[in-house]
């Protein structure tokens, strides 16, 4: 019967499309519904329009939104040499898109202090973790990022915000094509396409391929980053309305950069890093293994992933007030995940003998996936009552996600394996028998109905917003299923001054089922509930293109999780943070400049009120993107960029049982210092060729984005020298 439904509302996208016959009257604005004259004068081209199909679900201006909003464009996270989508955000207040340093496994990004869901065109897109196959930022035409719950319009989702990309479709207004070569250090070379059809010959009828061959090393030995990647779209439209079908193919073969380095040989041999219980390092060597160092097998290691994805987007203008859209989509993941690593023999102990050699090694293997039946179905409309001009959004959203995982574990088998010596012989891999004689599958669905409202409401200069979502979400594994009804609220004000400097304050919720029992209270786990509140300024001059916008605001997420043998409780753990943002973008005749500053306080707090920094999120970050692309001078089609990127230090906190103390508790803290590290873009387009050169890291610093009192590391990304040469027809 679910299936049905999503059937159902995917034929009722067809219908409204190709039903779109009669043309509006030229002098309606149901080209853009959702868009008033006012604000259609305020379009700023230059940081990128808001999409139906991005975070907001809407086109209305930034400017008159009261909630933090980014949105980043294809030109923007090109020019800075973005190779993922976590490299994308590095010029994002309040994101931290690299705290794990390079990251093949996926894209972790934490916004304000908390993990942020992955969305794409308004569907969640990925589940759990090590399931999915991550989505490449070539076939990617915007992404934007809304910061803080963002439940109303998403049902389950994070405090933080959310990451909602957009992708590449056919479109009349998308036919131009180029093919583009890239070559790079760490043996990086792609081969990218993207090319648009008219295929009627009048535009209603338009096709895309978009489509990417990579053959990839990186920075870690052994590790690679392939991908092959197709995703044609099939779009027809006419005056009233458009529906587009988009396939998408992605199969990535890869093994894991993350080597959760031991701290003996990491930590305890560099300066950058403090660890404040001393014998944590008192048996090591007191030197550095190489930061690149792989301590995997490739003859067992690999992290290959495959992606089918069929997505439908629709849009009809009923009339000029009244216009529906959605998108509905399929999707089928599966990963392979099979990796070794040197033991963890509990917090603080070293896992390395003095002269480095592995204690033990422990061995996993993996088959997961993931299936998704997803779509959301909008009905908007505009109109007045009294003084007050209303845009309502109506919204109906069904999903349903299957995740399996067939898995065996074996935890610190001896080895001889030695960090300073690395063999990879494959004579330590167990057999295949002895995997598959222990495997077990866990399988888990997720069932979620909802339906929610918003309405933007315009009484003069004062913009009022509001938004509530009645959630049902039905949750089931092998042990336990249950159901959760949720109805998380927004609300928000923003005044538009006639000297374009707009005060707003906003209130904002979230949830997240929680799966399974209490084992201390024997009852369902709850929600984990958020709750935000934001005041801001957004300032951008009449006329101008410069904009900036200043935040402040406060944070809390409720019921958290703590793993207690036996199972997990939810004893009244709860994380807080509150912080300071200021976004920038300036121009001054042909330069540019992206500023771009963040100060958080994370706090973990536990039940008795005591509370902990958040681990591996620097306290301030702060980054400036300047550019320069000269018009009228002898040089004009040259582009020159600059980057800088600074995070302060990060920490970790925990309790260290060591062996020489008698597995006596001792609190230790693991500080990681904090970096500075450069970006730049040279670029030069003649005709319909253009080349860069992209740097990130541009002084190949050396150091690790964060360490954990668990007891490991993570190199951070090192430098990366990109050429590009594109060729437009």
């Amino acid at each position: 019967m679910q299936k049905l439904l999503f059937s159902a509302v995917s034929a009722a996208l067809f219908t409204m499309a190709v039903s779109a016959q009669n043309p509006p009257d030229k002098n309606s604005t149901v080209a853009n519904p959702s868009t008033t004259d006012e604000q259609r004068v305020e379009e700023v081209l230059v940081i990128g329009r808001p999409s139906r199909f991005g975070a907001t679900k809407s086109e209305i201006s930034v400017f008159a939104v009261p909630r933090s909003v980014t949105v980043i464009t294809e030109q923007q996270f090109r020019d800075r040499g973005a190779l993922t989508l976590s490299n994308t955000l590095d010029y994002t207040a309040g994101v931290t898109g690299n705290a794990f340093g390079l990251a093949t496994r996926g894209d972790f990004t934490s916004i304000r202090g908390l993990d942020a869901p992955e969305y794409q065109d308004n569907l969640q897109v990925l589940f759990g973790f090590y399931n999915n196959a991550r989505a490449d930022v070539y076939t990617l035409e915007q992404i934007e990022v809304l910061k803080g719950p963002a439940s109303v319009l998403y049902g389950q989702a994070a405090p933080g915000g959310i990451v909602s990309t957009v992708s590449k479709i056919a479109s009349p207004d998308k036919l131009a094509s180029e093919i583009v070569l890239t070559a790079g250090n760490f043996d990086r070379y792609q081969l990218s396409l993207d090319t648009g059809y008219d295929l009627s010959g009048d535009g209603n009828w338009t096709g895309r391929f978009v489509g990417i061959y990579r053959d990839a090393a990186t920075q870690v030995d052994f590790v690679n980053d392939d991908a092959l990647v197709v995703a044609p779209s099939l779009t027809y439209s006419t005056d009233r309305g458009a529906l587009t079908l988009l396939l998408n193919y992605t199969d990535r073969t890869s093994d894991t950069s993350s080597q959760f380095l031991p701290l003996a040989s990491s930590a305890c041999g560099v300066s950058d890093v403090t660890i404040s219980e001393p014998n944590v390092c008192a048996a090591t060597s007191g030197v550095e293994a190489n930061i690149g160092l792989y301590v995997g097998d490739p003859n067992f290691n690999r992290y290959d992933t495959e992606a089918i994805t069929m997505s439908l987007f629709g849009r009809y203008n009923l009339n000029d007030r009244w216009s529906v859209d959605g998108t509905a989509r399929y999707r089928d993941n599966e990963a392979d995940y099979d990796q070794t690593w040197v033991s963890f023999l509990g917090d603080g102990n070293p896992r390395l003998r003095p002269d480095g050699t592995a204690i033990g090694r422990s061995w996993s293997s993996s088959r997961a996936g993931s299936t998704q039946y997803a779509f959301d179905f909008r009905l908007r409309g505009r109109f007045e009552t009294g003084l007050v001009s209303h845009e309502l959004l109506a919204g109906l959203n069904y999903q349903n996600v299957e995740t399996f995982d067939n898995s065996a574990f074996f935890y610190a088998r001896p080895t001889t394996f030695n960090v300073f010596d690395p063999s990879y012989d494959g004579s330590e891999v167990p057999t295949t028998a002895e995997f598959d004689g222990i495997r077990g599958r866990t399988d888990d669905e997720t069932v979620a109905t909802d339906v929610y409202l918003t309405d933007t409401m315009y009484i003069g200069d004062l913009i009022v917003s509001a938004g509530l979502r009645l959630s049902s979400v039905e949750s089931e594994d092998a042990l336990s299923s249950q159901d959760d009804d949720e109805t998380p609220f927004t609300f928000g004000a923003l005044y538009k001054s006639a000297s374009g400097l707009n005060p707003y304050v906003s209130y904002a919720e979230s949830f997240r089922a929680t799966v399974g029992t209490d084992v201390v209270t024997g009852t369902s786990l709850q929600p984990r509930q958020g709750e935000q509140v934001e005041l801001g300024i957004k300032y951008q001059p009449q006329g101008g293109d410069s904009y900036i916008t200043i935040a402040v605001f406060e944070l809390e997420e409720d019921n958290l999780v703590d793993f207690v043998p036996g199972g997990a409780t939810q004893p009244g753990l709860s994380v807080e943070t509150d912080g300071f943002e200021i976004e920038a973008l300036l121009h001054w005749r042909d330069f540019s400049f992206d500023f771009d500053y963040r100060k958080l306080d994370a706090i973990d707090v536990d039940e008795n009120g005591m509370g902990a920094t958040r681990p591996s999120l620097p306290e301030t970050t702060a980054s400036l993107w300047a550019s320069w692309e000269p018009v009228g001078l002898p040089v004009e089609g040259m582009r020159l960029g600059v980057g800088v990127r600074y995070a302060s230090e990060n920490e970790s906190n925990g309790t260290a049982f060591l062996f020489q103390n008698q597995f006596m508790p001792t609190p230790n803290r693991v500080v990681t210092d904090g970096y500075t590290v450069f970006d730049a873009l040279i670029g030069y387009q003649v005709g319909d060729f253009e080349f860069n050169l992209n740097l990130r890291n541009l002084t190949d610093e050396e150091y690790y984005s964060t360490c954990l009192s668990r007891g490991d590391c993570f190199a951070a990304e090192r430098r990366t020298i990109v050429g590009t040469l594109v060729r437009r027809f």
